[in-house]
């Protein structure tokens, strides 16, 4: 599935483009399996995004790639300048497939793209008390959770370039949470909040037709082979 994978990420195709190979496709899927994946997308978010500084334990980037899959973060962003974010598979048990994941060459380079994308930077971080999983303001525009190290936590880098920061109160004698168990709290409660009060927290339905036709690619055996039998041309 190489080349149609390839061409797909570049979402350049007119959506006739999109519709005709999703609706040939779809036939070697059971009505199930379709409806499972058409209702997985129809509540995947890019309105919240995440990223990670050189997390360098695959068990935490194994359990942020389930996070995201889970509470329907399409996708995870990555800084990979002292270690590559690489999840062991036999934890994240084929989530990878659901959810993208972008790497980036620098912490500079990511918060630049993320924010031309329109995402206010928010980095998570016990030692500065801004906003809460209560009060964050999940209303005032899309947003990007920066996770740092499992030891460091983020970097003055993302300090200096965060629009607010993000920190889960403790109540015992711990002053924080592992990076995982951070990242599943916030996930979550940010999640279900936008779900209930922002609008427009969706893809959109181009969005989704694309993810659609990815998702449906992957759950067919020899995808490629298949288009090339039902005569769909490489262009």
């Amino acid at each position: 599935m190489t080349n149609i994978a390839s061409r797909l990420r570049d979402e350049s195709h007119s959506r006739r483009w999109y519709e005709e190979r999703l609706e040939y496709m779809s036939r070697f899927l059971t009505d199930e399996r379709r409806e499972v994946l058409r209702r997985t997308a129809a509540r995947r978010t890019r309105y919240m995004t995440l990223l990670t500084e050189n997390m360098f334990h695959p068990q935490n980037a194994s359990a942020l790639v389930r996070h995201a899959e889970a509470f329907g973060i399409q996708d995870i962003h990555t800084v990979e300048t002292l270690c590559r974010f690489d999840p062991s598979v036999n934890i994240v048990r084929g989530t990878d497939k659901w959810v993208d994941i972008y790497r980036h060459e620098s912490t500079a380079e990511a918060l630049e793209s993320l924010r031309a994308d329109g995402y206010r930077i928010v980095a998570t971080t016990p030692h500065r008390r801004s906003s809460t999983p209560e009060t964050f303001d999940v209303g005032a525009g899309r947003f990007v959770l920066v996770f740092g190290t499992e030891h460091a936590g983020i970097s003055d880098e993302v300090i200096e370039a965060a629009d607010e920061f993000l920190s889960i109160p403790m109540c015992g004698m711990v002053e924080s949470l592992n990076v995982s168990a951070s990242a599943a709290i916030l996930t979550y409660m940010l999640s279900e909040r936008m779900r209930l009060t922002v609008d427009r927290w969706q893809l959109d339905e181009e969005q989704q037709l694309h993810l659609l036709l990815r998702w449906t690619l992957q759950s067919v055996r020899d995808a490629e082979s298949i288009l090339r039998r039902g005569e769909f041309s490489e262009q």
